[in-house]
């Protein structure tokens, strides 16, 4: 049966006050020298609380690995947004519904017979919900495809990204520009991102809008830039039928910068890419169009992502929202059919997450964290944790967490050893994982901050770092580590 609040209140009381008693010059006894060096006093964790000075919620749940027991909880119980640690559990129920060998594909699909270097009939780029799509993968795939022999075509080249649900946009509440928040499909390129350089020339600006990679750079043409007079807003966005069109502000641009901006019609962006990397290669493609029912044909190419595993590994350390969406999506859709929005699938996970972990907090709105409406209190999520831990899933996915200075210089011998996943939006500040404190005694913990008063001011803006933001996040990491710190000298064997 799942702890009250005011039971785990009651054990960690017991604890705090034994610890005390034993801390007393009362106590009888004592010897003279103390068999091994004694650590430093752990600080109370309410001060650290309340030094971090962060407003809003701010919950925490430390768990012993091997017994279960809860050693230490503020808020344990409470509902908080667990931005990117969400994708934890996503890693979790993609690994238990699709295994760890599991693999996207990516295909050409013709329709009709070759013949003298002539497809007669459709030419279908088919996607698999492959987040990790790059432009240099397409142009194996057109290297292929010319390969197969295949020089001109006599039907349609068509983009299906049906595999998938499609979502315009992961989070309602992002700035437009926002490249992490983009559209996910069953075809996916460049994490659904374009890359926008400009470049002053003379009184105005030469603008490229491109799908580079490590070893191409095609132009786009599906979406474009128009650079104009204003002082706010940074960026406008308006989707037509089959193009993004953006404005930015004259007074934001210096003499030359960059950045990716989110794509929204993702097949259309993967169509016209490969059709000029196809043309590279003397293969002639007409206009990509797009088609909602995959039709049947002969396979001619296909492109195998790297297993899940890695695919999960990559995940929690970049933090790759699409990644987590179309794997999310891709198991909620293997263990029982398409799901018929992003939401459906994030509420899918939820179940799964309450019926395998005991989750009762568990309301998910998507895989990626992303969306501030999700909910999960921290003691359920150390106690997933805790589980996962046992299991031997998590573990090996998780990166070394990185302790760092008041200046964010990284510190090179903390004398904690965390591995974690960290979250954060604009006023939520989540981290969850594992401490090994001193003597080799394993914790789980989850660690959340949210000022939601504060986010509902600034969410949907356009600042890419509202005001406020910067700073508040730093201190929320500070109260983290000294949270972490705190629990390996007080919880050591």
């Amino acid at each position: 049966m799942q702890e009250t609040e005011l039971g785990r209140r009651r054990v960690l009381n017991l604890i705090l006050w034994g610890s005390t008693l034993c801390a007393m010059p009362a106590c009888a006894n004592a010897p003279e020298r103390s068999r091994r060096p004694e650590l430093r006093r752990a600080p109370p964790a309410t001060g650290i609380v309340s030094r971090a000075g962060l407003g809003g919620d701010i919950a925490y749940a430390v768990i012993d690995v091997q017994s279960g027991n809860l050693l230490e909880g503020q808020g344990a119980n409470t509902p908080l947004p667990p931005a990117s640690v969400a994708k934890a559990i996503t890693a979790l129920y993609a690994l238990e519904t699709l295994g760890p060998a599991f693999q996207f594909r990516t295909r050409l699909i013709a329709t009709g017979p070759i013949s003298d270097g002539v497809l007669r009939g459709d030419l279908v780029l088919a996607g698999g919900g492959d987040p990790t799509l790059e432009t240099d993968h397409l142009a194996a795939m057109a290297a292929d495809l010319a390969r197969a022999g295949v020089r001109q075509i006599t039907g349609r080249f068509l983009v299906w990204g049906g595999a998938l649900p499609f979502v315009s946009e992961i989070a309602s509440d992002q700035s437009p520009q926002a490249g992490y928040n983009p559209s996910v499909s069953g075809l996916n390129l460049n994490f659904n991102r374009v890359h926008f350089e400009w470049r002053r020339a003379g009184a105005d600006f030469a603008v490229s809008m491109d799908a580079r990679s490590n070893s191409h750079r095609p132009a786009v043409s599906m979406a474009r830039m128009q650079i104009v007079n204003r002082a706010s807003p940074l960026y406008t966005y308006q989707r037509s039928a089959t193009r993004d069109e953006w404005t930015v502000a004259r007074s934001a641009l210096g003499n030359t910068g960059s950045r990716w901006l989110p794509v929204r019609h993702p097949e259309l962006y993967a169509g016209e890419v490969f059709r000029s990397l196809a043309a590279g290669r003397a293969v002639t493609l007409p206009a990509p169009e797009l088609i909602r029912a995959l039709p049947a044909g002969t396979e001619l190419v296909t492109h195998r992502a790297q297993p899940l595993q890695d695919i999960l590994r990559d995940l929690l350390r970049f933090s790759t929202n699409i990644s987590a969406e179309a794997v999310g999506m891709t198991a909620t859709a293997a263990r029982s059919g398409a799901p018929a929005s992003l939401a459906a699938s994030g509420a899918a996970m939820s179940d799964w997450a309450r019926t395998r972990y005991g989750m009762s907090s568990a309301r998910l709105l998507d895989h990626s964290g992303l969306g501030a409406g999700s909910r999960v209190s921290m003691g359920d999520l150390a106690n997933m944790f805790r589980r996962a831990g046992q299991d031997g899933a998590l573990r090996p996915l998780l990166r070394q967490h990185q302790f760092r200075d008041a200046r964010n210089n990284p510190v090179a011998s903390p004398g904690v050893d965390v591995q974690a996943k960290t979250g954060t939006l604009f006023f939520v500040s989540a981290l969850g994982g594992y401490v090994v404190a001193p003597g080799g005694r394993e914790l789980a913990f989850a660690i959340a901050s949210a000022d939601l008063t504060r986010r509902a001011q600034v969410a949907g803006g356009n600042a890419d770092r509202p005001q406020g933001t910067v700073e508040w996040s730093r201190r929320a990491r500070q109260m983290q580590q000294d949270l972490l710190t705190r629990w390996a000298q007080a919880h050591s064997r």
